[in-house]
């Protein structure tokens, strides 16, 4: 709901448009940092790192052996859907070692983007359990990258073992329109949950 501020003769109002937040997340290089950036009508906000030797052994980049970089914190791109309404938008960070920030990026959120490549496809699976854990809406954006094999929605939800009202989306994370789809996807699911609520437990 908006909120409205007076001055002291009450005669100003100043509307303060109502806030979403979605959170982007998937495993290393699967090209959330991507998608953030194809969506947001700002010039995102980037935590990006150039990736060291310190990262060997800890950092697994078999299949994204061409990344140089990497998400440390977040990544932060903002849409203005009307004057009453902006949606805000946080690139988690994927590796193992920067989860700590997971919990404080997913308080408030509305849903998530779980984004997965299907030549890594278990790189997306601790996203997946962390917003079914926490009964978090998401959908997952298959990420269909230039010359990678191409599976179906059903075939990719399978290999997930996501439950049948998890939407899953094929998309191409450079392209603005296929994110704004995902975004779609991720507030029509949302919507539908909240018009029919899940058991707990």
């Amino acid at each position: 709901m908006d909120s409205v501020r007076s001055d002291r003769n009450g005669s100003t109002a100043v509307r303060v448009p109502l806030a979403l937040k979605i959170l982007i997340a998937g495993g290393f290089g699967v090209g959330k940092t991507t998608l953030v950036g194809s969506v947001s009508e700002i010039r995102p906000l980037q935590t990006e790192e150039v990736l060291t030797d310190a990262g060997v052994g800890t950092d697994d980049i078999s299949g994204v052996e061409g990344k140089n970089t990497t998400t440390v914190a977040m990544d932060f791109g903002r849409i203005t859907i009307n004057d009453d309404l902006q949606v805000y938008l946080f690139g988690t960070p994927g590796q193992d070692r920067f989860w700590f920030l997971w919990d404080e990026l997913a308080f408030g959120a509305l849903g998530a983007v779980v984004l997965a490549d299907t030549r890594r496809l278990a790189d997306c699976f601790p996203s997946v359990d962390y917003f079914e854990q926490r009964g978090t809406p998401f959908v997952v954006g298959v990420n269909c990258f230039d010359g990678a094999q191409r599976f179906s929605p059903e075939a990719v939800r399978k290999a997930l073992d996501l439950d049948p009202d998890v939407p899953v989306v094929l998309c191409d994370a450079r392209s603005r329109q296929s994110g704004k789809n995902v975004l779609i996807a991720l507030v029509e699911h949302v919507a539908q949950r909240r018009g029919n609520p899940q058991p707990v437990g």
